[in-house]
């Protein structure tokens, strides 16, 4: 059984367009635009910066005391601590927000392209013969 691989070309550039579409269509989407700007308002934000950098560090300084086994329930409290403070400044929470609403839109994109192949497309087209 031969394959005509002019059709299965055709086929395979009218699936790449459409997709190439999906995207350009995502990034002009007002959900994503909202994503953009607020994350754009972050970076132009010192204050979020710089608690960005301190949360940051002190993140960093509990992974390697907790590899190391040193890590302490005050620890957790002081990273949690940082992490709400930076969440709490306005412009951050604006960025959660709209990070997250992008996020639950391209989950509704991943099932609505994943429906008719019966597989997870986000999540298990890599994969080959995973059981559920």
């Amino acid at each position: 059984m031969s394959v005509d691989t002019t059709t299965e070309t055709a086929e395979q550039s009218d699936i790449e367009r459409l997709a190439t579409e999906l995207g350009e269509a995502i990034v002009e989407s007002p959900v994503y635009q909202r994503f953009e700007e607020t994350k754009a308002a972050v970076e132009a934000d010192e204050e979020a910066q710089e608690r960005i950098k301190e949360f940051e560090q002190l993140r960093q300084e509990f992974m390697l005391a907790r590899q190391t086994g040193e890590a302490t329930q005050d620890d957790v409290a002081e990273v949690q601590k940082a992490q709400q403070e930076l969440h709490s400044l306005p412009v951050m929470a604006e960025y959660l927000d709209a990070q997250d609403e992008l996020t639950a839109r391209l989950e509704d994109l991943n099932r609505a392209v994943s429906e008719p192949l019966a597989v997870d497309f986000g999540q298990q087209a890599g994969g080959c013969c995973q059981d559920e």
